[in-house]
């Protein structure tokens, strides 16, 4: 185990308690000012807007400027974000438009930071050891930090909304400290223009068959599930009626379905391959999605789907990201990683403003319902176009490169 890749993973656990703490409180307050799902969709809307009109830009500066650079200037812009809430909370000045700047601002940050983080595993691992690697991050992003972060968050919050904040301002700091010891790779050069960069990490990414047909499954994917999780605090409160503890105790129970799954995910991935783990986790996911649309206002059944959904969630994503590292050369890895995130993730914002209306029109299920038939194209897709055969190809060319 290398030292870079200790510390990447130092890293990542600080930034992600700062970005954790703000992505799970910001809709919190902002559902504590207004009741109105279209208005609480506009939090989201905003917030994930970033993934489509930075992501792109954002891969040319990871591939043109030292990655580990990149990394500490996100959670500075992540701490600077956490800071201004922390004062609006003292000040009592914490307002609609001033959560929508923020969830676009974290958002940035986001964007940077994932990009840049995804960039730099290829160069402190082994390729044989991405998809164990892959695994790590996503529980310290997704599993343990979240799964301590948002029940904190709902404890903190009743000390003051801007609480949780100065807890956020802190954690970035410590990223941006151990972040200084990082070492990477120098910067690839180019004097191309960077809309050319641009085009030639899109070009490669569209022209591979087997990477395309992953992003047009997660644009679907992050569509279903922009949607849902925009109404999702309102499924709590109003649907299982329960609390600020209550809510961060379900987004931990999310986060512990990650955790869980990161103990096989890697066996599951031996065992069955890449092609039958991510069709079989699509699988997974409309069926979950479903049940959150008919099961009944009971919190421990909805606990359990959540769990499971997450569990094949995290399947998927270790696959679909290590692929993308598998199959793309270093000099182009930051372009790619973020045009499929624009790609795919672009989608989002029109997801989150999906969910309000649907939920104004027709109720919260109704929600549920919407986004298990977009699943249910994303499931079609994988199906088709993610074969064993198609990935012993892509091997094959990555290896003859």
């Amino acid at each position: 185990m290398s030292r870079g890749w200790v510390r990447l993973q130092a890293v990542a656990v600080s930034g992600s308690v700062a970005e954790g703490l703000m992505l799970a409180v910001l809709p919190w307050i902002a559902a504590t000012i207004t009741a109105d799902p279209r208005q609480l969709s506009l939090v989201n809307v905003v917030g994930q807007s970033p993934w489509l009109l930075f992501s792109l830009f954002a891969g040319v500066l990871i591939d043109r400027v030292r990655r580990s650079a990149v990394l500490a200037s996100a959670y500075l812009v992540q701490g600077c974000a956490a800071l201004t809430l922390a004062v609006a909370g003292v000040a009592d000045a914490v307002s609609l438009p001033l959560l929508v700047v923020l969830a676009f601002v974290v958002t940035s940050a986001q964007v940077l930071g994932d990009g840049a983080t995804g960039a730099l595993v290829p160069e402190v691992v082994e390729p044989d050891r991405l998809a164990t690697a892959n695994t790590r991050l996503i529980v310290i992003d997704r599993g343990v930090v979240q799964f301590v972060v948002p029940p904190a968050a709902g404890f903190l919050v009743a000390f003051g909304l801007g609480t949780p904040a100065w807890v956020a301002v802190a954690a970035a700091v410590v990223a941006l400290v151990l972040v200084r010891g990082l070492r990477s790779a120098p910067a690839t050069p180019s004097t191309k223009h960077p809309l050319r960069d641009i085009a030639e990490g899109v070009r490669f990414l569209v022209g591979t068959r087997l990477l395309l047909t992953i992003t047009v499954a997660v644009a679907l994917g992050s569509f279903a599930a922009a949607a849902t999780m925009a109404m999702f605090v309102l499924y709590v409160k109003e649907l299982l009626g329960l609390g600020s503890v209550g809510y961060g105790v379900m987004l931990a129970v999310m986060a512990a379905g990650w955790v869980a799954s990161s103990f096989v995910v890697a066996r599951v991935v031996d065992r069955l391959g890449y092609a039958w783990s991510m069709r079989l986790a699509q699988v997974g996911m409309v069926t979950t999605i479903l049940l959150f649309a008919v099961l009944p206002p009971w919190a421990w059944a909805v606990a359990v789907v959540m769990f499971v959904q997450s569990a094949t969630v995290m399947v998927w994503n270790v696959c679909s990201q290590s692929s993308r590292q598998r199959f793309t050369p270093p000099a182009l890895l930051g372009r790619v990683l973020t045009s499929h995130r624009a790609l795919a993730w672009g989608l989002t914002p029109l997801g989150a403003l999906a969910g309000g209306f649907v939920a104004a029109g027709f109720g919260l299920r109704a929600v549920w319902v919407m986004a298990t038939v977009i699943q249910v194209g994303a499931l079609v897709t994988t199906w088709r176009g993610l074969s064993p055969q198609g990935f012993r190809e892509a091997e094959s060319v990555a290896a003859a490169r």
